[in-house]
């Protein structure tokens, strides 16, 4: 039954990622392509459906991945599942919050973790730019140039890095998001 596979699915992914959104990207993306439910490039449209929406990007992608496999019903397990670790550590961690930080051992998980999480953005990052832009999805697969997504990802680099040192402060990601739209809808 799908929904409960996209339950189990999305539950083990809300348990074991940290990090946000950003950090369950890898995850989420070995889980929906090894089962098959999403082809990588249906998968990288949905991250930028997910990152484009209001809402915390892991519930965006759990709702639209159990969507498109189950419906209403798929979206609400898939959602529910992605979510319920999440409530259930932070009311553990309200409830204890004051104990837990006492311990040293704690606080030396929690410096361990955040090294692993900014890896997996950053590997997830790669990983995004290699397959969009270069059309690279596996080793051994060759280059192919995106030309307009190179000159895209640069133009937004360069206007990132002008409006941070001109204002001092970073450039707003709904600008990026909404500028990178326009330009997709005039140029593909």
């Amino acid at each position: 039954m799908i929904y409960l596979q996209l339950f189990l699915n999305f539950l083990k992914i809300g348990a074991v990622s940290f990090g946000g959104g950003y950090g369950m990207i890898s995850v989420v993306k070995e889980t929906v392509i090894g089962n098959g439910w999403l082809t990588e490039e249906a998968f990288l449209d949905f991250i930028a459906v997910a990152e484009s929406t209001p809402g915390p990007l892991a519930v965006n992608m759990a709702t639209f991945v159990g969507s498109s496999l189950g419906g209403f019903l798929g979206a609400l397990a898939a959602t529910f599942g992605v979510i319920l670790p999440s409530f259930v550590i932070i009311l553990l961690i309200t409830v204890l919050l004051n104990n837990l930080l006492r311990y040293a051992g704690v606080n030396a998980a929690l410096s361990g973790i955040r090294p692993a999480v900014t890896a997996l953005i950053v590997a997830t990052g790669v990983t995004m730019i290699l397959s969009v832009i270069f059309g690279v999805s596996s080793v051994g697969d060759k280059f192919t140039a995106d030309v307009k997504g190179i000159i895209l990802f640069a133009t937004l680099a360069v206007i990132a890095f002008f409006y941070k040192k001109i204002t001092k402060k970073s450039v707003s990601p709904i600008i990026l998001i909404v500028f990178s739209a326009i330009y997709g809808m005039l140029i593909y």
